[in-house]
């Protein structure tokens, strides 16, 4: 195809997803396929108790990507990257970015990570008969109403950060229906009207429903690209405004978008900092769980999502120091062939991890009600302790905490799953990372070749979607985008998932030890 008369002509679709460790920028074709991408990597940090990222930091790291992904176009084809058919911003779901009437920033970014709303989680979830986990920003509004911070009052609106980004980049306040599923209960393609009156008399007076941002759906148009918002895109200029946006969303949702999982029996598994499911549901659960939190699809489909805060983050830690044991004998592997070798280790170790255990929890786990994380490894004096076994401990640890919440669904509620789709960095590896996922959770587990550029080209996809009135995103993807997509699968091997039972036996009996550390070890 000829990509180059397709960027000159606008014929092309943009992306941009800020994930916890990496702004991407992703532009597609219109026969959807990835032709260039910019990278920026960034990380959150623990300010005064609080898991954060610097706004500037957001704007200059969306401004790198982009950079880099303008400077790809130009190397390739020989053009600029002047405009795009449409575009879409995702970022992580949740927290709680609170403004004033002038736009002003009231407190600092309080990101998904933090575990620091268990009595208002707890209280709202009573309330509504509705799990509302601690990530949520309606339990982060209600813990500051309940603490009397003093800057409640003064809220007029309140977003998560692709919401925030879309208002800077069109003067929008909406959200698209899957990220404000995560901000509050969604009914019938709104707000649940029942809870809103019913927090409402909890807030003093300040009014839930006037501070959210407005509810779209997938294939809406969301505003466009204004004149400010185009400088703080590209600095250089070159891009015009004018734009068309679809709804922001959230990290989940284009994961569902990047990997065809937005049907009925169909789910996905995002595992990178932090890792869950996604589970589209035929019929509503029996009950509430505070372990599984009901979100929807982009389009407004119901959806089971199991989420924990920590999952590679502990064992890219340890990848590091055996990096920097390398170095210091002269040897120097590149990333990925640090990442290979020590992973495909776990291959040929014992199936339980002779004995071995570790926790990953570098923050709280609201799923083990820790609200505070000790990354910890632990062994009893006659454990095989060898290197395989020691990374494959790793490996299962980093999904432990997410086998206790999929459980529930599929052994409580009997939700039947034909596979899982999964992303994330936990994949990267050929053969390992899948090849435990789908024991531990006991479900064949496939990877798609086009599931490596992520949720920016899950957004990509959502903005190529735009005004295609005559067919459901469902059509859309299955009939449009992933006709001839192409899966590696891989189901599980009976000796692995026996591994995995017993290392989970011992993860239950030493979730005390955590707890201890916690209490031992303050900040």
């Amino acid at each position: 195809m000829d990509y180059k008369k397709m960027i000159e002509n606008g014929d092309t679709f943009l992306g941009i997803e800020l994930g916890s460790t990496r702004i991407k920028a992703v532009l597609i074709a219109s026969d959807f396929t990835p032709i260039a991408s910019g990278n920026h990597d960034w990380e959150n940090r623990l300010s005064d108790g609080v898991w954060t990222y610097d706004l500037k930091d957001v704007w200059a790291g969306i401004q790198d990507s982009f950079q880099n992904l303008a400077e790809s176009v130009k190397m390739q084809f020989g053009v600029p990257l002047t405009t795009v058919g449409a575009m879409g911003v995702s970022a992580m779901m949740h927290g709680y970015l609170a403004f004033d009437k002038d736009d002003n920033l009231l407190v600092p970014f309080r990101t998904w990570r933090n575990t620091t709303t268990e009595q208002a989680a707890n209280e709202l979830t009573r309330l509504f008969d509705f799990n509302v986990p601690q990530r949520w920003s309606i339990a982060h509004l209600y813990q500051a109403i309940l603490n009397k911070e003093s800057h409640v009052p003064h809220i007029a609106f309140l977003t998560t950060l692709a919401g925030y980004v879309h208002w800077r980049l069109t003067g929008e306040k909406v959200l698209g229906i899957g990220d404000a599923s995560g901000m509050f209960p969604i009914e019938n393609a709104g707000y649940n009207p029942r809870m809103i009156t019913q927090v409402n008399a909890l807030t003093n007076g300040l009014a839930v429903d006037a501070i959210l941002p407005r509810v779209l759906n997938a294939g809406e148009v969301a505003g466009k690209l204004t004149n400010d918002g185009a400088k703080l895109l590209d600095p250089t200029g070159v891009l015009k405004p004018g734009i068309p946006l679809c709804p922001p969303e959230g990290d989940a949702g284009t994961g569902m978008v990047a990997t065809n999982s937005v049907v009925e029996r169909t789910g996905n598994i995002s595992a990178g900092t932090s890792v869950f499911t996604m589970i589209v549901l035929e019929k509503e659960l029996s009950k509430v769980y505070v372990e599984v939190d009901m979100v929807t699809t982009p389009a407004g489909k119901p959806v089971a999502m199991v989420h924990c805060n920590n999952c590679t983050s502990d064992l890219d830690a340890w990848v590091k120091l055996f990096g920097e044991t390398l170095e210091v004998f002269g040897k120097k592997p590149s990333v990925t062939e640090l990442y290979e070798t020590l992973y495909k280790t776990a291959l040929s170790a014992e199936s339980d991890c002779g004995g071995l255990l570790s926790y990953n929890y570098l923050s709280g786990e609201p799923i083990t009600n820790l609200d505070q994380g000790r990354p910890l490894f632990v062994r009893m004096p006659d454990a095989r302790f060898n290197l395989g076994n020691f990374m494959r401990n790793l490996l299962f640890s980093a999904i432990g905490t997410l086998k206790l919440g999929m459980d529930i669904l599929t052994e409580k509620e009997d939700v039947q799953l034909e596979q899982l789709l999964g992303h994330g960095g936990f994949f990267k590896t050929k053969g390992v990372g899948q090849r435990l996922m789908a024991a531990a959770l006991n479900v064949p587990v496939s990877v798609m070749e086009s599931a490596g550029e992520g949720g920016a080209w899950g957004i990509a996809l959502l903005a190529a979607y735009l005004n295609r009135k005559n067919e459901t995103l469902e059509e859309f993807l299955a009939n449009q985008v992933f006709a001839s997509a192409k899966a590696e699968r891989v189901t599980p091997d009976p000796n692995d998932s026996k591994g995995f039972d017993a290392f989970m036996i011992r993860y239950k009996q030493g979730l005390p030890i955590m707890k201890s550390a916690i209490e031992s070890l303050e900040y």
